[in-house]
């Protein structure tokens, strides 16, 4: 069953939109005295800087850099007789301090990392080199990073992770207070950002008095602390609505999306957009220039303004999210008090700003939030056989997708999106065309969405290649199924393929819950090793969850290339042995099929959907059946039935419905009447004289979904529980902030 979840609503949690993550810093007491003394580690010395036109000094790099850029000279003092302690370089450095003119550069680059992320180390060393900053008397002062893509991705949530109370306490008053140092200086200060500059990269940055930003599409700019339950506390919070506005940053931090380069420009954020080869040269010359005029925002940022806006965005949020997450309504209420006064109420604001954000960090919903963030990243590492050396494997470029339908052309665009050529197949020109018109609708999504420009789009459609005939395949990789479900004729559709590509070609079947197996070992089937399952969830745009099925006969390599193609198409995979309804159409089953029952028995339509949706669904149970089709469901359902036995099987109500033709949406008639872009609830039974009450409601659904995924771990469909948490959550919508069907069982997180 190709689920078709609407994108999760009621939850905070949204694409790319999370720091990177680094290994967690070692314990004080595992550290020797000069590890526990970071300064001890750097040699000091007295340096003379004999004139304005001195040549480039380091702390923390070997090499000497070209000047480039320059102040005023009006604006440059004789120093030669001046002598001042530089720190020589430390391979283990985090940050690097050089000296071009009178100005100061801090160049981030966390050593053998492919992110800069902010740790204790990193605030130590930030702390360093603003105190040599100041002995030095820089008359500006840059911030840059050293990395192809990452400006400063966030906190270590590693680090983070492990801390509580006091510690926790310290770490954010500490950056509070060295963000506040950068703000104070008292010299012209600019942040560079060429990459990701998120949370509290971004924080810093706001703590500057410009942000040039590269035009590259690497570089993003946001902050989506409430993403995992927090908000921003080292002056985002407080900062951002000062700059851009009450309004936009509630938009900004409420969502926790990330802006590109000319959205941040559009709104305030960027005060000028450059090439990144130009970034640096262009923040020194920028040092000796008055600084820009700001908006006031007196309008949104003023008490009563702000007090309306409060009120109007807490019902809206209550509205969408139910009071399941407390760090949107937290951040609205510090960014709400905190977006206008002087620079003295700066203060009053980060207090709230640490305050709200160490109560938050005690919440379930914080931690279950950090939890699926850390799964995520283990499922995008995942490895199902270390043995094998991924370099030695062929990657997976060129692909075809048999089958034109909407899940066919919805992972031909996928594909075509991520630079993969692709050949769109059906038997039909019709089809074809229909599957086409389909693709270059989700590109104009795409663009609409601002994921790609115009050109960009055109582009890429030009990589998908239609055709109605019998094409030569033995140049593919990768060959995706995505035909009608139907055994027979995909094990004729397999045959078919294996006449016509190499014994290299992976071929795939996107089937929802048929046996793999039955496609492997059927009549005509060469090298059934190489016979996967690649299941993804409709819509495929939106969908970030997708299922690698392997059976007895797959290879580790197949696996291994095909784990490899999906995070290069920035899906989130996880691996399952092939069983009736693989795993997440496997535990949804249960749930859906009890609230038929529900139904049937006299509890209202609306009602069910309501409890579901008070306990953090995306979408009620029937509801989410009539979207999927009650078609649909009831052949996986009779799939379920046939391996498993009569917790599948469909209730009488069901089969009523689809007697009299009531399919769900695509017909207009099922647990809803939909008319007009509108689902009305139908009276589908007599209802009850008393009615079970909402929490009841969940906890008999829910129940059965954790009770299937434990059956699922005990059969080793996945390897470990958090698979199954991650998988529900990214397939169904699963309450995010409750941790999945087993985060109660399993309450532990795991790193």
């Amino acid at each position: 069953m190709n689920t078709k979840t609407p994108p999760i609503q009621n939850s905070p949690i949204r694409e790319n939109s999370c720091p990177s993550v680094v290994k967690p810093i070692p314990s004080k007491e595992s550290l020797t005295e000069h590890e526990r003394n970071p300064a001890m580690n750097d040699t000091e010395t007295n340096v003379s800087l004999p004139n304005a036109r001195v040549g480039t000094r380091l702390l923390g790099m070997g090499t000497q850099q070209p000047n480039s850029g320059r102040l005023s000279q009006a604006s440059l003092p004789n120093r030669a007789e001046t002598h001042h302690r530089v720190h020589l370089p430390s391979p283990r450095r985090r940050l690097h301090l050089e000296f071009a003119d009178e100005a100061a550069v801090i160049t981030f680059d966390h050593p053998g990392k492919s992110a800069n992320v902010i740790d204790a180390a990193f605030l130590d060393e930030l702390e360093m080199a603003l105190r040599a900053v100041r002995r030095v008397g820089a008359k500006g002062l840059v911030f840059l990073s050293a990395k192809p893509a990452i400006f400063v991705a966030g906190a270590d949530l590693e680090s983070l992770g492990k801390i509580r109370g006091e510690a926790l306490a310290t770490l954010v008053e500490r950056g509070q207070r060295l963000f506040g140092e950068i703000a104070s200086l008292g010299i012209p200060t600019i942040a560079a950002i060429h990459g990701a500059a998120l949370g509290g990269g971004l924080e810093l940055a706001l703590a500057c008095d410009r942000r040039l930003a590269s035009e590259d599409p690497a570089t993003t700019l946001g902050l989506p602390e409430t993403q995992l339950g927090l908000l921003p506390a080292w002056g985002g919070s407080t900062r951002l609505p000062r700059l851009v506005g009450l309004p936009k940053a509630l938009d900004l931090i409420l969502t926790g999306k990330s802006l590109p380069a000319k959205a941040a420009r559009k709104i305030g954020l960027v005060d000028e957009i450059v090439p990144k080869e130009r970034l640096r040269s262009r923040a020194l010359a920028l040092l000796a220039k008055p600084l820009p005029k700001r908006k006031s925002h007196f309008l949104t940022n003023n008490p009563v303004s702000a007090a309306v806006l409060r009120i109007l965005t807490r019902r809206r949020l209550l509205e969408k999210t139910r009071g399941n997450y407390p760090a949107p309504l937290a951040a609205l209420e510090v960014m709400g008090h905190g977006s206008w006064g002087t620079d003295r109420d700066i203060e009053a604001s980060l207090k709230r700003e640490r305050d709200a954000f160490l109560a938050l960090s005690e919440t379930d919903a914080a931690r279950h939030l950090l939890r699926l963030f850390f799964l995520q990243e283990k499922a995008k590492h995942f490895r199902f056989d270390n043995s094998i050396d991924p370099r030695s494997l062929s990657p997976i470029h060129r692909t075809a997708v048999i089958g034109a339908g909407v899940m066919g052309a919805g992972i031909a665009q996928a594909f075509a999106s991520r630079g993969f050529p692709v050949i769109l197949a059906d038997l039909a020109p019709s089809r074809v065309a229909a599957g086409m018109k389909s693709v270059s609708k989700l590109f104009d999504e795409a663009v609409k969405r601002r994921l790609f420009t115009a050109h960009e789009a055109r582009r890429k459609l030009d990589l998908v290649s239609p055709t109605a005939e019998r094409v030569p395949l033995h140049r593919c990789d990768l060959v995706v199924e995505a035909a009608v479900e139907d055994l027979a004729v995909k094990q004729r559709i397999f045959a078919d393929l294996c006449a016509r590509t190499s014994p290299d070609t992976i071929l795939a079947t996107n089937t929802s819950a048929l046996s793999v197996t039955a496609l492997a070992t059927a009549d005509g089937i060469t090298h059934p090793e190489r016979v996967i399952g690649l299941h993804f969830f409709n819509p495929v745009s939106r969908m970030k969850l997708v299922e690698i099925v392997t059976t007895e006969f797959t290879s580790p390599e197949a696996v291994e290339r095909v784990l490899a193609f999906v995070c290069g198409l920035g899906k989130i995979p996880v691996v399952v042995k092939d069983s009736p309804g693989f795993l997440v159409n496997r535990i949804l089953m249960p749930y859906l099929i009890e609230a038929g029952r529900l139904a049937e028995s006299g509890v209202p339509v609306a009602v069910i959907d309501r409890a579901m949706l008070d306990y953090g669904m995306p979408m009620g149970p029937l509801r989410l059946l009539d979207e999927i089709g009650l078609d649909v469901a009831a052949h996986v359902a009779g799939t379920m039935t046939a391996a498993f036995g009569d917790r599948f099987a469909l209730p009488g109500i069901l089969t009523r419905l689809l007697e009299q033709g009531h399919l769900g949406r695509k017909s207009g008639r099922g647990f809803y009447r939909h008319e007009k872009g509108k689902a009305l609830p139908e009276t589908v039974a007599e209802p009850q004289d008393t009615l079970p009450e909402a929490p009841a409601i969940a906890t008999r659904l829910v129940s059965l979904m954790t009770r299937e995924a434990k059956r699922c771990l005990e059969e080793g469909i996945v390897r470990d529980p958090g698979t199954i948490d991650l998988a529900m959550i990214l397939g169904t919508g699963y309450a995010p902030f409750r941790g999945g069907p087993l985060g109660s069982a399993y309450d532990k997180p795991s790193h």
